[in-house]
């Protein structure tokens, strides 16, 4: 199987940087990822946490879109009770007459943040899953060019009016959000960097259950994980030194802290800490070539899909950017997109 590799960019902010710094970044991240043969490159929506610097995916899109040629852009995700159904169609309608034939509406119901600020986001939320579910008919029917005599979606289109929509994935790190895919005919993304538990009985339910929609006759699923791959052994462990800090200290509710190695690696856990920290490594795959190689593999026979979207952080940009080339060479997909353009041009 040729596995196709994806980015989730959180647009993190080190120690020492700033939020300038870090969106630069991923300005020279998706030129890496455009030229190295990743499929698709999704940013996130996050608020009021200081060491993240994305708010508005769809902001950043429109310049990712600018400085890449052929790569998927999209949000990974859109937090749509934060939002207007009706403003989220018509931005991503826009980047798709921009950029057409590469954007992705990926959208999720978690706050990306903290629950003041999305009622502040949006003073309608009212965190209720019935109204998430009216909310993607909505944003589906504001896309939509069939809409039912009689109702507001006759009367008010998302504009511009193209012929082309974006792919719709829907996210989910419960498993829930698989059910609402399936229902909808959207695309499936799981969160197993967020939890991994559960995540390839609810893509298993997701295929089972899938009704094809007037866009999507086919489920298609991916999965997203935390994942470094480095030179060398020192160089794996300092990283994973810092994400098993990062990850407790963010279940303590500390976002606001950007760990590095220098000032995580006299750290003593608890016992209790360490059964945690056991339990997070399942987020994430951090090693070697080989041994990324292969644990990727398995994560993706595990839950019958070809693609995994990979979310990186690192003590450096050039770490970061490294691991990212070192992913894409071992995977060879430079060459799988060679391969399939040939293949499409001699069709």
């Amino acid at each position: 199987m040729n596995l196709k590799l994806s980015i989730l960019d959180q647009t993190p902010i080190r120690r020492g940087s700033s939020a300038i710094e870090a969106l630069q970044e991923s300005v020279e991240l998706i030129k890496l990822a455009d030229t190295s043969g990743y499929t698709r490159f999704w940013v996130s929506e996050h608020h009021n946490i200081s060491t993240l610097a994305c708010a508005a995916p769809e902001v950043l899109l429109a310049r990712l879109g600018a400085s890449s040629n052929r790569i998927r852009l999209g949000s990974g995700g859109i937090m749509l009770p934060n939002h207007s159904a009706l403003k989220v169609a018509e931005n991503f309608r826009l980047l798709e007459a921009l950029f057409p034939g590469r954007i992705d509406l990926g959208m999720g119901r978690a706050p990306g943040g903290d629950r003041l600020t999305a009622s502040l986001l949006n003073p309608a939320n009212t965190f209720d899953p019935e109204d998430y579910v009216a909310q993607i008919t909505a944003l589906k029917s504001f896309l939509a060019e069939d809409a039912v005599p009689g109702e507001v979606y006759e009367k008010v289109k998302a504009i511009p009016r193209i012929k082309h929509t974006p792919e719709l994935w829907m996210l989910t790190s419960s498993g829930e959000s698989a059910y609402l895919a399936a229902h909808f005919g959207m695309f499936l993304s799981f969160a197993q960097f967020i939890n991994p538990v559960g995540g390839p009985e609810a893509m298993y339910q997701y295929r089972k259950r899938f009704k094809p929609s007037g866009t999507t006759m086919h489920p298609q699923g991916s999965v997203g994980i935390f994942a470094f791959c480095g030179d060398t052994e020192e160089k794996a462990a300092r990283v994973q030194a810092v994400m098993d800090y990062r990850l407790l200290n963010l279940a303590k509710g500390h976002t606001d802290e950007a760990p590095s190695f220098e000032s995580v690696k006299n750290y003593k856990y608890s016992s209790d800490e360490l059964r945690f920290v056991q339990y997070n490594r399942q987020r994430m795959i951090i090693g070697t070539p080989d041994k990324v190689r292969e644990e990727m593999s398995s994560l993706a026979r595990d839950f019958e899909v070809d693609e995994i979207v990979i979310a990186t952080f690192a003590d450096s940009a050039e770490d970061r950017l490294r691991s990212y080339q070192l992913l894409a060479d071992i995977f060879a997909l430079k060459e799988q997109k060679s391969g399939m353009e040939a293949g499409l041009k001699a069709g």
